[in-house]
């Protein structure tokens, strides 16, 4: 195998949305057969009423679903989903990823960059470490890594969801979510 072969591999298995690496950011059993993956931006408002159901699905089956989401920033349409999926990142180093998410996702009609700062005093975040990892933008690179991967599966829009590799159109309904997860699951 040559470089340019290894090379065509890691895209393929970045945009594989079961390849996932131990680094993502997962909810449920991470040994589930059904793997449920949400690519999202925290200031998309159908994002933001997606993740109410996300969390139901994950309480609801946790010990039979793995729920990941990966960050698809939309810049143009949403000036400071990138800042909120760095933040996330930051937060997450620090233990905290799902705290935030909730509370970007919370805020993601009114996010500003203030509001972004005030959640993780909120979730009493070391503000030192927060605040020089999103000056440096240590974890951009990460965010776009998930965005290129969604670029590669052809994502038009958030919230894009694939259920064991297939994609889920949510586009008329969340509805429809729960019922392919239950599908899946054999659940009526």
């Amino acid at each position: 195998m040559n470089s340019n072969d290894r090379a065509d591999n890691a895209a393929d298995n970045a945009a594989h949305p079961a390849a996932l690496s131990a680094r993502e950011h997962q909810m449920g059993n991470p040994h589930a057969h059904v793997t449920l993956v949400e690519y999202g931006d925290f200031e998309c408002p159908r994002c933001a009423q997606a993740e109410p159901v996300t969390r139901h699905l994950v309480e609801a089956f946790g010990d039979r679903i793995r729920f990941v989401f990966r960050h698809y920033p939309d810049a143009e349409a949403h000036p400071h989903a990138e800042l909120a999926a760095e933040a996330a990142e930051a937060a997450a180093a620090q233990g905290k990823f799902w705290p935030m998410h909730a509370r970007l996702f919370s805020q993601s009609q009114h996010m500003k960059e203030a509001t972004i700062y005030h959640d993780a005093e909120q979730l009493e975040l070391d503000m030192t470490r927060f605040k020089g990892d999103l000056a440096d933008h240590v974890y951009l690179q990460r965010v776009r890594e998930h965005h290129a991967a969604g670029v590669q599966l052809g994502l038009r829009g958030t919230p894009s969801f694939f259920l064991n590799d297939v994609p889920v159109d949510v586009s008329y309904s969340l509805e429809h979510l729960e019922n392919a997860v239950r599908a899946a699951l054999g659940v009526a």
